[in-house]
């Protein structure tokens, strides 16, 4: 099974598509600058406290103040706040270092926030959730710094491992060594990805947790209300960071500066995996070099199809996502209909363990398979269901069928889920409906083709257009390529982009500029 990570690098961001064997499994868009991402640590100011819901609300900086439990203050808040007070008063060292540093008693698990918290209070808080719909971001006092093969605990001793290693002489290895490799007063999460790790490995990444963790408590000694103390790496590198390993073969970027902040980041972190990265300079688009566009605008819709014929109808709401299965043109295609139903149902769990990951769908999810009459074929659903499943990096719960064949999933949302809008207005009509003369959309090509030829003398012009106008110019045996050809004694490059409408078309000089065109000539 192969994993390859695509980087398209756009004005408004990245697109980032990982792909497990050429099909799309996730995809994000990271916008430059965007604050408050999972993991980033800032310097908040508790705003309010609310005795009923036994929560805080602070302010981080967000339009709308966080959410802070009780629940997510950790046992060890109280050394937290005596470190982050004496680190603002500049009193002490404040370096980050815990091996001299006085813990405090740790707080009940079933107390009051106002026992712990007061108004006004600068604290220091992690995002665990990013900003979704009205509600601001929700926070934890639980501090953690994320490596490749561990996770680092400030104020913990505790030693614990991933439940996905599950070979008992392996977890007694990885147990007793970062025992005695971790500092006083710093707990250890270790991370699936650390199975068979050598122990130079380990200590390299428990000590740039350290740095990362200690560079942040200098900056918080200079730090104002509201500033990023510790900022979590892109969705790129985080991505890189948590799935790199044998099965990944390939990372491609178009950007030049993505690529050096990539490769000195694998450098860093796994050098041997160096040559797997590479940089896009081919003539089509990356996106759509790996036929992405495509994939994108079938997979984000209400309706999905299913590789046999059946489909899925996905929908919806603020906090439950529903997906009802249908066996569209299969139900023909065997005469057992409880062997048919089955057949579409397993599909359809395949297609949903992706989908979920795609869209990043968190909350509850309900899908209404198709009736099945036996329990064993229920079981082999269920089993398909949690297979599928298991590569699945966000928490989850997969229930068995219901009686009435429906199946519960939740699964940890941790940040707004991805939406790709599938519907296109017309771009000739702008959804009015009332179409004029689209049919004069190659003529107005070829006469700003004639124009910017005769008239501009324009040097390696490049027309990238949708894949219909694509074939217009150049099918056939003179196409009307060839005979721009013939005409101005120059070739004009076409390259066809699936992200266009049917009728948008942009022209690029030699340099890959934009040219203006001449509207409506």
């Amino acid at each position: 099974m192969s994993n390859e990570l695509l980087i398209n690098s756009t004005q408004k961001g990245e697109r980032i598509a990982l792909l497990q064997d050429k099909r799309l499994l996730e995809y994000h868009v990271e916008v430059p600058d965007q604050n408050f991402t999972v993991g980033d640590i800032y310097l908040g100011t508790v705003r309010k406290l609310v005795s009923g819901l036994n929560a805080a609300f602070v302010d981080v900086g967000f339009e709308k103040d966080a959410f802070l439990h009780y629940l997510d203050l950790g046992p060890n808040i109280n050394s937290l706040n005596k470190l982050t007070k004496d680190t603002i008063a500049k009193r002490g060292q404040s370096t980050g270092k815990l091996n001299n540093f006085k813990m405090e008693p740790e707080i009940e698990k079933l107390g009051k926030i106002d026992k712990v918290l007061s108004r006004n209070q600068p604290i220091l808080v992690q995002i665990v959730k990013e900003p979704i719909s009205t509600k601001g971001p929700r926070l934890s006092c639980d501090i953690s710094i994320a490596g490749r093969y561990i996770v680092l605990v400030p104020f913990s001793n505790s030693v614990n491992l991933s439940k996905k290693i599950t070979d008992k002489q392996e977890r007694q290895r990885l147990q007793k060594l970062l025992s005695s490799i971790k500092p006083a007063n710093f707990g250890v999460i270790i991370r699936t990805v650390a199975q068979g790790t050598h122990v130079d490995d380990l200590n390299k990444d428990l000590q740039d947790c350290l740095e990362k963790w200690e560079n942040g408590i200098k900056n918080l000694r200079d730090a104002k209300p509201r500033d990023r103390i510790i900022g979590e790496m892109n969705r790129a590198s985080s991505i890189i960071r948590d799935m790199l390993n044998e099965s990944f073969d390939s990372i491609t970027v178009d950007s030049k500066d993505v690529y050096d902040d990539i490769k000195a980041y694998i450098h860093n972190i796994a050098p041997d995996k160096e040559n797997i990265l590479r940089l896009h300079n081919g003539k089509n688009k990356i996106f759509e070099q790996f036929g992405l566009e495509k994939q994108i605008k079938s997979l984000f819709g209400r309706s999905v199809s299913l590789p046999n014929g059946g489909y899925l109808i996905i929908e919806h709401t603020e906090a439950l996502h529903v997906i009802d299965v249908n066996s569209g043109n299969k139900s023909n295609s065997e005469e057992d209909q409880e062997a048919t139903a089955l057949s579409v149902n397993i599909e359809a769990a395949k297609e949903v363990a992706r989908q979920l990951r795609l869209r990043d769908m968190g909350g509850i999810i309900v899908i209404d398979f198709i009736d099945m009459k036996k329990a064993e074929n229920k079981r082999i659903l269920f089993d398909t269901m949690r297979t599928e499943m298991k590569g699945e990096r966000s928490k989850y719960t997969v229930l068995p069928l219901s009686k009435f064949g429906l199946m519960q999933i939740t699964r940890q949302r941790v940040r707004p889920e991805m939406n790709i809008v599938t519907r296109e207005v017309c771009p000739t009509c702008g959804g009015s409906g009332n179409i004029q003369a689209s049919i004069l959309v190659s003529d107005i090509i070829a006469n700003n083709v004639d124009y910017m030829l005769t008239k501009q003398n324009e040097k390696g012009i490049m027309i990238a257009l949708h894949p219909f106008l694509y074939a217009y110019f150049t099918k056939g045996l003179i196409s009307e390529q060839v005979k721009w050809f013939f005409k101005y004694k120059t070739w004009v490059r076409l390259m066809k982009d699936s992200s266009f409408g049917v009728v948008d078309f942009k022209f690029h000089n030699q340099y890959g500029e934009e040219i203006e065109i001449i509207p409506g000539s």
